[in-house]
């Protein structure tokens, strides 16, 4: 139970979209009663100005001017959280270096095995060959992703390559992602500070190997509806049932986020998984987003107020946050960059349920 005699203010700097969707008056109205007041920051004012400090700058910005507002403000207000800090974001902005942390997570599960998709990065792409793709252990089709994901509506254009011609027509450089057949569904698990939920969703349609000959050089994300010669076409969606998919084992997902949240210092994201074909029991993180769209989750205003309180009470009494969220992190230079997606789509329902462990008919909830 919040005590009412503490307050804390949380200041937040979010694009005007973000901004909308996730500083709804139910959020603003709950948080107020458990002794949370969000703040919006000027953005048209110097941070180190405003004031008295926050308790906690909640924030989704990017660019050079706010790296040096959060850092100088960081410096003159150690005491003051930063969430998520820019030098914990900017490992997942790369898009190579976004998977990479994956691979330095040791968990030992006896029930299913995890890793990340083949991937490379083109610079020419017009120099890329059918014999390049193999020696980099990947094969048609593949997925085509801007390198850098800086938050435009440019970074977040896929395409599936089914051959050569349909390459040499992007534009690089990009990453060139290994696509693997995963039932059309993807998990997609949701952390806030140790609060974990993991949703089932629908997916890019399997591809045959032998109808490649029959599809297009290329097709964008959007135009995938356009594979009626393959195997997505309305039928197919009505067909697949999503309760017949079969979630990832909850003790799997626990060591996962867990991992996740340690490896990337960061606590407020999610990560997609997809379950390979080949092989049933083995898992593929093929995404890290940071702060991602939480606003659509049913009580997600509870789930945001009970991490604050939590996190600034801790702070207050000189505890500390989530493990090892640190203050005045901004103070080492960083570079600033912004996270992609993956097979999936970022801002989707998510449905949430009380702090417990729990499983419904298309959901995970579980502590870590």
């Amino acid at each position: 139970m919040a005590d009412l005699s503490k307050r804390f203010t949380v200041g937040y700097a979010l694009a005007p979209k973000k901004q909308a969707s996730f500083i709804q008056l139910s959020l603003v109205n709950l948080a107020k009663e458990k002794g949370i007041d969000f703040i919006q920051i000027d953005m048209n004012k110097p941070l180190i100005e405003q004031g008295p400090p926050f308790d906690c700058v909640l924030h989704k910005m990017y660019g050079e001017d706010w790296k040096d507002q959060l850092i100088q403000y960081s410096v003159k207000y150690p005491n003051v959280l930063i969430i998520d800090s820019p030098e914990a974001i900017e490992r997942l902005h790369n898009r190579i270096t976004m998977l990479q942390v994956v691979t330095e997570l040791e968990i030992e599960d006896e029930t299913a095995s995890f890793g990340i998709p083949k991937q490379t990065v083109v610079y020419d792409a017009k120099i890329v060959s059918e014999s390049y793709l193999n020696s980099e252990g990947l094969k048609f089709p593949v997925i085509a992703k801007p390198l850098v994901a800086d938050g435009s509506a440019k970074s977040h254009k896929m395409v599936l390559v089914f051959n050569k011609d349909g390459l040499s027509k992007l534009k690089p450089p990009l990453v060139l992602q290994e696509f693997v057949n995963h039932g059309a569904v993807i998990f997609k698990v949701y952390v806030v500070g140790d609060y974990v939920k993991c949703v089932k969703r629908k997916s890019l349609p399997d591809v045959m190997e032998e109808n490649l000959g029959k599809l297009e050089s290329y097709l964008s994300f959007s135009q995938v509806s356009n594979l009626n010669t393959c195997e997505k076409n309305d039928k197919y969606y009505k067909l697949m049932n999503l309760d017949d998919a079969e979630l990832p084992p909850l003790s799997f997902l626990t060591e996962i986020a867990r991992g996740l949240r340690r490896a990337t210092k960061l606590y407020l994201f999610n990560f997609d998984l997809i379950r390979d074909n080949r092989v049933g029991n083995r898992y593929l993180v093929i995404d890290i987003n940071y702060f991602p769209g939480y606003a659509k989750m049913p009580n997600y205003e509870r789930v945001m107020t009970d991490f604050f309180w939590d996190v600034l009470s801790n702070n207050d009494e000189g505890k500390g946050g989530f493990e090892s969220l640190q203050k005045g992190s901004c103070e080492k230079e960083v570079r600033m960059f912004v996270g992609g997606k993956g097979y999936g789509e970022d801002e989707g329902t998510l449905p949430v349920s009380p702090l417990k462990r729990e499983e419904n008919e298309n959901a995970n909830t579980i502590q870590v």
